[in-house]
């Protein structure tokens, strides 16, 4: 990530929390949401839009930002997801990572076009992994977050093969709902897992 990028934090007044997500369209598993505040000065290098990194260069720029930022993660889990939509779970596991910040930041910068509820100043930032350094920071902590959780998942259902496609539906995921049906990670108000409901 380049310069540039880090600087377009700096139009708001600090410390600047960076929020994202991630999740929002596999079948099985949580949305997590991550929340930064950057330290001045923090080197830009090695941080980009996590969809960009590959997950050794994720796993060393997630170890990285964890220790020299503020950091709070949070999730929202298959059950609350069923209940409030996919939409509203996003914003609320968004809401969670802020409040989970021990430092209370400035001003909030969110990914996307629609702000969760917060009780800090936020600015909505349409691509924003690329332009901000610091949700680009968020964006990373909360892919490497949940795809730890969905390997660690694999263990107790390994069919589904969640450590190669992270509760997201590929063709052997599909393959094994259609098989052996949902699990208590799956959610159930995505079509593919109701639609394995009908046929059992």
């Amino acid at each position: 990530m380049s310069g540039t990028l880090a600087e377009f934090d700096l139009g708001f007044p600090g410390p600047v929390g960076g929020v994202d997500e991630v999740g929002r369209g596999p079948l099985a598993g949580p949305v997590v949401a991550a929340a930064v505040i950057l330290p001045p000065g923090f080197d830009p290098a090695g941080i980009d839009d996590s969809k960009k990194l590959s997950p050794a260069a994720r796993e060393r720029a997630a170890a990285r930002i964890t220790e020299a930022a503020v950091v709070g993660v949070a999730m929202v889990e298959a059950e609350e997801i069923d209940r409030l939509n996919i939409h509203g779970a996003t914003l609320l596991a968004m809401t969670r990572a802020v409040a989970a910040l021990p430092v209370r930041p400035s001003h909030v910068l969110v990914d996307g076009k629609f702000l969760p509820l917060l009780d800090y100043p936020a600015t909505a930032v349409i691509g924003g992994d690329a332009r901000s350094l610091s949700i680009a920071a968020a964006s990373i902590v909360a892919k490497v977050a949940r795809d730890r959780i969905m390997v660690a998942a694999a263990q107790a259902h390994p069919q589904y093969d969640w450590t190669s496609n992270k509760g997201y539906p590929a063709p052997r995921h599909l393959a094994a709902l259609a098989e052996h049906g949902p699990t208590p990670l799956h959610r159930r108000s995505f079509a593919p897992v109701a639609r394995s409901y009908l046929g059992r």
